[in-house]
């Protein structure tokens, strides 16, 4: 499975973006679709994920702000991302969960300006 990340920028506070992950390959089996991000000087950290149910759930920092959607006809994930504070500057992974592999992309840098 190959992931790629996509849509990240600079933004002023305040702002939008949708972040977007592709997968290709050997789809099938995916438990899990995740988004995680990485501030400077920091650890990488849980944002949200999708089930292969459906099911979501958000890191606290960004519940009500952010919302991970996917379309299977595209084979892609997305994290739209509203209300940016400086805060959520970091770069932003995509994770696959397929069995008991873990797939990530190479990521995509999100900066929020004040």
């Amino acid at each position: 499975v190959q992931v790629v990340e996509s849509g990240g920028g600079l933004v002023q506070a305040g702002g939008s973006l949708r972040l977007s992950c592709t997968l290709s390959g050997s789809i099938f089996s995916i438990n899990a679709m995740n988004w995680y991000r990485q501030a400077p000087g920091k650890q990488r950290e849980f944002v949200a994920v999708m089930y292969s149910a459906g099911i979501t759930n958000y890191a606290d920092s960004v519940k009500g702000r952010f919302t991970i959607s996917r379309d299977n006809a595209k084979n892609t994930v997305y994290l739209q991302m509203n209300s940016l504070k400086p805060e959520d500057t970091a770069v932003y992974y995509c994770n696959i969960n397929q069995g008991s592999l873990i797939y990530w992309g190479q990521g995509t840098q999100v900066t929020v300006s004040s």
